[in-house]
């Protein structure tokens, strides 16, 4: 929700951009790397490297070209979407990847869902959609399904990259126990690489017209676009914790969550007028966490049965031997 808004706040008044929203993903990417860079430095200053657990196998590392490659499209993709629908379509529409991880999570990492996480998942995207609908009172009632044609597949297209990046960056980190830190140096450093490699292409498209990216890199650049990038790495950051030590449904469900105390935040600090529809969310939204996580046995009451305890084969020959 957050880079949404940001991302629309740091538009120009006709709709575009004033700066070449290519280099937000690259700065992204770089503060991801100088932080990582600076707790693997730490962690292996107060340790050994025995300790830290640091993989320099080329056939380990260049297992992080992928992620790399699918965070470099989606990042663009969103910025590429939000030229063409307004924040709350974009937020509604990104609900869709609450379901498609939920179904990459079971093809490909191959963890089995009950038939209450699935009901649960669902009543998330229900949730999380109905906490950002708006009264039909509003300008944008409409606005839901006015939107081009390529906003909605530039849309759809987000949400599956998001999961499939999500589900693929969970494999990577859990494949071994090397640092996480060097983990994310690995992701970034070719994170780095491929957006480098995307400003010189586009340098070639547009015939060098504008200069070279690194002389007009920060272009239009304003505090809200620097906000951009910030809130960009530090999610970044953010998720490959999760991706380590919990998993792509805790990250779901923790975005989601996050989301919905952003939005009650808003009522005090900036005048947010609260709605029925995300008053009615937060319950879906609540309902849906302790359904997902709960033991089954607190969910469902069922009857207790006086079943009679099964004879032993002892029992048996003893009954027989009385009864002849």
């Amino acid at each position: 929700m957050r880079q949404g808004i940001l991302t629309t706040l740091s538009q120009s008044d006709e709709g575009g951009y004033n700066y070449d929203y290519a280099t937000v993903p690259f700065l992204a990417e770089v503060f991801k790397l100088i932080i990582s860079g600076l707790f693997l430095w730490r962690e292996t200053r107060t340790s050994s490297l025995a300790t830290a657990k640091i993989t320099t196998d080329w056939r380990s590392v260049r297992l992080f070209v992928i992620p790399s490659i699918i965070y470099l499209i989606h990042n663009n993709v969103q910025f590429a979407t939000l030229t063409y629908v307004d924040t709350s379509t974009y937020q509604i529409m990104g609900n869709l990847k609450i379901v498609t991880t939920a179904i990459l999570f079971r093809l490909f990492l191959k963890r089995k869902l009950s038939n209450l996480q699935w009901m649960a998942i669902g009543l998330l995207a229900v949730g999380t959609t109905t906490s950002q609908v708006k009264g039909c009172g509003e300008a944008s009632c409409d606005s839901l399904f006015t939107a081009p044609i390529q906003g909605y597949l530039l849309g759809i297209l987000s949400a599956a990259l998001s999961a499939l990046a999500g589900i693929y960056t969970e494999f990577l980190m859990k494949r071994n126990n090397d640092s996480l830190y060097w983990q994310n140096l690995q992701l970034y450093t070719f994170g780095s690489l491929f957006n480098v490699a995307r400003l010189i292409a586009d340098d070639f498209r547009l015939g060098f017209e504008k200069g070279p990216w690194w002389q007009r890199i920060f272009d239009g650049y304003s505090i809200t676009t620097w906000l951009v990038v910030l809130n960009l790495g530090s999610t970044g950051l953010l998720v490959s914790w999760l991706m380590k030590y919990a998993d792509n449904i805790v990250k779901v469900y923790s975005t989601s969550m996050a989301m919905l105390l952003t939005m009650v935040a808003s009522i005090y600090l900036f005048s947010f007028k609260p709605t029925v529809q995300l008053f009615l969310g937060i319950i879906i939204c609540i309902m849906s966490l302790h359904m997902y996580f709960a033991p089954p046995q607190t969910l469902v009451d069922l009857p207790v049965t006086n079943e009679a305890h099964p004879k032993t084969l002892k029992q048996v020959i003893v009954e027989e031997k009385t009864d002849s």
